[in-house]
């Protein structure tokens, strides 16, 4: 039996402005195809994906979704690889690489 890796991305503490910040946040998760499906225990909301490895479309999402609504960052580098190295990780001007990669 293979050993599946389930990945899955926690956003803690989020800050909603308004409601309807709070609504659009959710939608926004919704159209993003790599999200299996949302859990939530306290503060904490986690985002299941349906598998450990994600095209620039959804990563690209992530990013902007992520960096909106002040959520750790830093998890995003486990999807770097090969494909995306030139403008995820080699783009070093780009708005998420301090946030998710570090100095």
């Amino acid at each position: 039996m293979k050993n599946v890796k389930k990945t899955i991305l926690l956003c803690k503490s989020v800050t909603f402005y308004c409601l309807k910040d709070e609504d659009a946040f959710f939608e926004w998760i919704k159209k993003i195809n790599c999200i299996k499906k949302i859990s939530a225990e306290g503060d904490e909301l986690y985002l299941h994906l349906k598998s450990d490895s994600i095209d620039d479309n959804d990563l690209d999402d992530l990013i902007g979704l992520f960096y909106r609504y002040k959520i750790n960052m830093k998890q995003l580098k486990q999807f770097l690889n090969d494909k995306n190295k030139e403008w995820f990780y080699n783009n070093r001007k780009a708005f998420w690489h301090q946030p998710v990669f570090g100095k």
